[in-house]
């Protein structure tokens, strides 16, 4: 491990000291009937010594809330402004699954379509090793819901395992994407596809893979400009694993739990690394994983799926497809009665007694960061971003908070009428 390696890992596993005892920098516009949010990010951040954090907040389409709290940089004092951009880990999963959705309405796929007679890829196998015939049954609604066939916690998931996998195929890590389904496709699923619900990376990279192929485009080219830029948002982009390659803005990653693991890729490959910067190939992650995002364009994105009608993001049928409850586990409970929270298309869904929409959310989470988008019944959407993966009583931050924000909105007597989005940069 090189003394520049080590003296990062140094400074990323320490435990933030002074976080509780300083007054953390805060940035962003205040207003006086929004105080709840200041005041809980403030308690929240202290509490759980967080380094950094940025809370975004629109009700009707209107961004009325953006503020960040605390460092994007500690070892240079740096704050996290509103605008900084952060790694939003698996909230890159709606991204794809609107993009698909919007391809299905273009004609250009369908629901039903089986993702391996659309991919090129070639499998594999060792030898004297056979093709799961089940794959030929997977279709692109089994991957947008999770319910492809591979379960992570009985087999691997792949998206981890890049050095294996390159070594397998005889390739020079970190494995790409192309080589991950190549390797893939040469094992066993572990359940009939469409009987029940495994959260599923690699169905999301495959989902990709059909972005590219149906338009011959790079996904992140694509995604950037026919589903971003529609909306206004022009700085999304997906991120690089080394810290020299980090964009513009970007915030700085702070483990908590596990704090080193072995370079996947990068000048130490194979070495100890601090693990948000090597130990998993974010390059490899892009449909899945890997897009890097400012709280306000994530609240961009929330309300243009929650207003649909407005933003023409999509359709009126695609919605509808986007909320239907799947069949199986996470769809129906032990009993057969419905389950309260189901995972739709891309989304985490919740029925709301009285209301005729649902709410809707999605989690990120990945090694130095945490991350939740919601886009609740009532026409409010936030977006909460954090630059480390665990409180001080090891939660996620995005879920730890996510009942603390919801209290702080319900307690808003009246929504201010401006709009942060009109606003000049």
């Amino acid at each position: 491990m090189t003394i520049r390696w080590l003296s990062l890992a140094i400074a990323l596993s320490i435990s933030f000291p002074g976080i509780a005892a300083d007054k953390l920098p805060e940035t962003g516009k205040q207003f006086p009937a929004l105080a709840g949010f200041d005041e809980l990010m403030r308690n929240f951040m202290r509490e759980n010594e967080i380094p950094g954090a940025a809370l975004a907040v629109a009700k009707d389409g209107r961004l009325v809330y953006a503020r960040s709290f605390g460092y994007a940089n500690r070892e240079r004092k740096e704050p996290v402004r509103p605008d900084s951009l952060f790694r939003i880990a698996s909230i890159s999963k709606p991204l794809t699954a609107v993009a698909t959705l919007q391809l299905i309405e273009q004609g250009k796929l369908k629901l039903d379509d089986r993702v391996f007679k659309l991919l090129p890829h070639k499998a594999h196998l060792l030898k004297g090793g056979k093709i799961d015939p089940r794959l030929n049954d997977i279709t692109l609604a089994h991957l947008m819901r999770h319910q492809g066939g591979w379960d992570r916690g009985e087999s691997i998931d792949p998206m981890f395992h890049s050095i294996e996998i390159a070594t397998a195929l005889g390739k020079k890590p970190p494995a790409q994407q192309d080589d991950i389904i190549r390797f893939m496709k040469g094992w066993p699923l572990d359940f009939e596809p469409g009987t029940r619900y495994s959260y599923s990376n690699l169905g999301y990279c495959l989902l990709g893979r059909v972005i590219e192929q149906t338009t011959g485009k790079n996904y992140e080219k694509y995604i950037q400009a026919e589903l971003l830029k529609p909306l206004g948002i022009t700085r999304m982009r997906t991120g690089k694993t080394l810290p020299a390659q980090r964009a513009p803005g970007e915030v700085t990653y702070y483990p908590r739990g596990q704090l080193v693991g072995l370079a996947v890729t990068g000048p130490n490959l194979g070495a100890k690394v601090p693990r948000p910067y090597g130990a998993w190939n974010l390059e490899s992650m892009d449909s899945l994983g890997a897009w890097i995002a400012s709280a306000p364009d994530l609240v961009r994105f929330g309300s243009a799926v929650d207003r649909f009608e407005k933003s023409k993001i999509l359709n009126a049928q695609s919605m509808k497809t986007l909320l239907t409850r799947p069949k199986g586990h996470f769809g129906n409970d032990e009993k057969g009665k419905p389950d309260k929270t189901y995972y739709g298309c891309g989304w985490s869904v919740r029925p709301v007694d009285g209301s005729k929409k649902p709410n809707r959310w999605h989690t990120g989470h990945l090694s130095g960061t945490s991350t939740i988008l919601v886009l609740r019944h009532d026409g409010l959407c936030w977006a909460a971003l954090f630059n480390t993966n665990q409180t001080l009583d090891k939660k996620r931050p995005c879920k730890k908070i996510d009942p603390l924000i919801h209290k702080a909105a319900d307690a808003v007597k009246a929504w201010p009428k401006h709009d942060l989005f009109k606003r000049k940069k």
